[in-house]
């Protein structure tokens, strides 16, 4: 892992310095806010409500522009990573420094999931503000916000991979897409497929329903081990092929 931390910050400077982190920002933030408030006026409107429809059980559990954010950020954080350096050229001046291949790889991931993170971060006035208009279940919001990092956090890990199999950030952006969408896919077969063993696979990779469940305060330690496996699998991949560079 040698030079991971030197990769780490030269990667978040040149996320912040450029305008897209910044942009993003911007665009997630509208979005999500957007979100919010109209799920605080549709519950505010509600005459009667359940422990497990309030807003941020809503606002985590069953917004889709939540998930849209999901399939749009994580591709957009991750197409450059690898994709605009082999472009550029600098791959090679990055690959003979005195740095590891898996040094590379985690330094540059955790420069993506710390944009994430906070990217993030300014969604929790959302809950303060509903503090001061009665209690808030801080069980649930942890259990959602751990949600929400561990699904971004796999998501980001296959946005790696992808951008270091292209010299596109475009390629890398949609093949990313692809890959998201395809795991949102299957995990709608557990609405689709009778009781079985396919049923069981899409109900267990269902970022859907992952988010319900922690959006109400219960964490299956099976998700997030498949989180955990989604974040893993990539990297190593990732490793992989960043290695195979120095020898080709």
């Amino acid at each position: 892992m040698s030079g991971a931390l030197a990769i780490f910050r030269r990667e978040l400077l040149g996320l912040w310095v450029t305008p897209l982190a910044w942009v993003m920002l911007v665009v997630f933030l509208l979005i999500q806010g957007l979100s919010f408030y109209s799920i605080v006026v549709h519950v505010s409107g509600m005459t009667s409500a359940s422990i497990d429809s309030g807003p941020v059980q809503a606002y985590f559990g069953q917004s889709i522009f939540l998930l849209v954010s999901l399939l749009l950020v994580c591709p957009a954080l991750t197409m450059r990573v690898f994709a605009e350096e082999r472009k550029s050229g600098t791959i090679e001046a990055l690959l003979t420094a005195p740095v590891t291949p898996a040094g590379v790889v985690l330094g540059k991931y955790l420069a993506t999931l710390a944009t994430y993170l906070a990217m993030w971060a300014p969604t929790l006035l959302y809950i303060l503000i509903l503090r001061n208009t009665g209690q808030i279940d801080w069980r649930v919001v942890g259990s959602s916000y751990l949600g929400v990092i561990s699904v971004g956090a796999g998501y980001l890990a296959v946005g790696t991979l992808m951008s270091a199999m292209t010299q596109s950030q475009l390629t890398a952006f949609v093949l990313t897409m692809l890959v998201i969408f395809g795991l949102f896919i299957l995990g709608i077969g557990e609405y689709v497929f009778d009781a079985g063993m396919l049923r069981d696979l899409s109900a267990h990779v269902s970022v859907l329903s992952q988010m319900d469940e922690m959006a109400k305060g219960v964490v299956d330690l099976r998700r997030l081990v498949f989180d955990g496996s989604l974040v893993v699998f990539p990297l190593f991949v990732t490793v992989r092929v960043v290695d195979s560079w120095r020898w080709g």
